[in-house]
């Protein structure tokens, strides 16, 4: 796994806008009700170059 995206950024920094919108979802929601936002964060962290399942 890279240390770094495509952007630049470490994976903890990459994707702010799906992160916000997952972690937002799980707190509110619950995990369970949240795949499309979890989903949604993996495809943008993958789209950085992360290895993410």
């Amino acid at each position: 796994m890279p240390q770094v995206g495509k952007s630049g950024k470490k994976i903890c920094c990459s994707c702010p806008e799906t992160k916000k919108n997952r972690d937002e979802c799980v707190v509110n929601f619950g995990e369970s009700s949240c795949s499309v936002q979890i989903e949604a964060h993996k495809a943008c962290l993958r789209a950085e170059g992360f290895n993410v399942k």
